[in-house]
């Protein structure tokens, strides 16, 4: 007589299920908010090509409006991943949306420097939390064969987000003086969008069971496999577990070559893409095309950001996350190249497209493997505070610009950034391997990967 096979966890459940409504109910509504994430941050490119002449603003100055920001986010990502842990998920998304889309809002008015300053901050404040929570929310939930795809799905939304960026800044920037300020007023849709987060989204289920909330971590799943046609396996009653984790975990036994690993990609990436993309309208006017040109152009090569993505969802499941990351930030470094080298209007749109394709492909591979390099306790803390650390390269990145022109010109600037590229590549041989495997899996099999205790 044969026993009967063990009940499955709840985490089991969700990883045995095929995608569903659901699970593109739960990327598009996180990859919305994402994507108006993105407008606002693109946009900011263009406002300050646009106040350059209209305000005559230095390059310091120009600096300090494209940096704010990061200084915002990096405060925003640890501060998210904490609260994450804490009181969940999907309540600290809703919350940064709110505060992200009211002072963009906010930022329309700006009467100074100063003004505009204060407001990007708070900007960054909600963007920075943001963006880690709902890449750890869709993990969460997504089946263990497809995960690493989901979540570079959800990272694509970041690209339609550039490309709206780039449509506004060519379309409505440049056709009056309040034209930024159109711009911006457009970012505090968020406000409203943030009501939609926090009634239709699910919060984590792996939370939930922390949390000694097992009855509603139970709907959650059985909404899930309802969707799929799945009949519900009550999953075994267990006593709940609500440890809370602590932050100088990350740097605990095995888990430190991961966590130094992780930052240092997040690093090195944060300070090649937010140099070069946050710049670039302006250096391409500083070149002698015209506003409307270099917007232009910045809008085609932005659009080479989609079949990145597309390109790193296919490979994240086929080659790894790892080997995939490494391969498009060395692509990104060989765009970062060839660009210091292109002397052409074609060129500058052929090399500007290859970057383009590689660095927005890295970012989501990189934002499908954060999620899987910590535990469920841990998970929104590491990657937010490996966000929150990359972004004290993204506020560097716009502040080194002016100083690497004066010493050597575009060529060094990208120069720079590649080398960056190379160093975040270098890094990724540190880190975890988590294809096919579930998500609490990924940090025991890893360590013997990454040859840590």
């Amino acid at each position: 007589m044969t026993a009967d096979p063990a009940p499955l966890s709840r985490a089991q459940r969700l990883d045995r299920l095929p995608l569903n409504r659901e699970h593109g109910r739960l990327v598009v509504g996180s990859g919305v908010g994402w994507a108006l994430d993105a407008m606002d941050v693109g946009l900011i490119s263009f406002v300050m090509a646009a106040l350059a002449t209209q305000w005559s603003l230095s390059t310091t100055e120009l600096s300090w409006i494209g940096s704010i920001g990061f200084v915002g986010m990096a405060l925003g990502a640890t501060l998210g991943g904490l609260l994450a842990d804490r009181i969940g998920r999907r309540q600290v998304f809703a919350l940064t949306l709110l505060v992200f889309g009211v002072a963009t809002g906010a930022a329309a008015l700006s009467w100074s420097v100063g003004a505009l300053l204060v407001f990007r901050f708070l900007i960054g404040l909600g963007l920075g939390a943001e963006l880690p929570v709902a890449s750890t929310l869709v993990s969460e939930y997504a089946p263990a064969r497809i995960r690493g795809r989901l979540v570079v799905a959800l990272e694509a939304f970041w690209a339609v987000g550039w490309v709206l960026a780039a449509l506004i800044g060519y379309l409505v920037v440049p056709r009056s003086d309040d034209g930024w300020r159109w711009a911006l007023a457009l970012g505090a849709v968020p406000a409203v969008y943030a009501v939609v987060v926090r009634r239709g989204l699910p919060e984590s289920v792996r939370f939930l069971e922390l949390r000694g909330r097992t009855e509603e971590a139970e709907a959650a799943v059985r909404r899930f496999e309802r969707a799929s046609g799945v009949p519900p396996s009550p999953s075994p009653t267990i006593a709940p577990v609500t440890r809370r984790a602590r932050p100088g975990e990350l740097w605990a036994g095995g888990t430190a070559r991961r966590t130094a690993s992780l930052w240092a990609v997040w690093f090195g990436i944060n300070f090649a893409y937010y140099g070069a993309f946050t710049w670039l309208p302006t250096l391409l006017v500083a070149d002698g095309f015209s506003l409307v040109r270099s917007f232009g152009y910045t809008l085609v090569i932005t659009l080479a950001q989609l079949p990145g993505y597309a390109a790193a969802a296919y490979l994240v499941e086929r080659w790894g996350r790892r080997p995939t990351l490494g391969v498009f930030l060395l692509g990104s470094a060989l765009g970062a190249g060839l660009f210091t080298a292109a002397d052409s209007e074609s060129a500058v749109l052929a090399t500007g497209m290859v970057l383009s394709f590689f660095n927005l492909g890295a970012w989501g591979a990189l934002y499908a493997l954060t999620p899987e390099v910590y535990p469920t306790a841990l998970r929104a803390t590491g990657a937010g505070a490996a966000a929150g650390f990359g972004r004290i390269a993204s506020i560097a990145a716009p502040l080194s610009v002016p100083p690497l022109l004066d010493a050597g010109g575009t060529g060094l600037v990208f120069g720079t950034f590649a080398a960056f590229f190379v160093l975040a590549a270098l890094a990724t041989t540190g880190l975890p391997e988590g294809r096919g495997g579930g998500l609490d899996d990924v940090p025991r099999t890893s360590d013997a990967a990454v040859g840590t205790g």
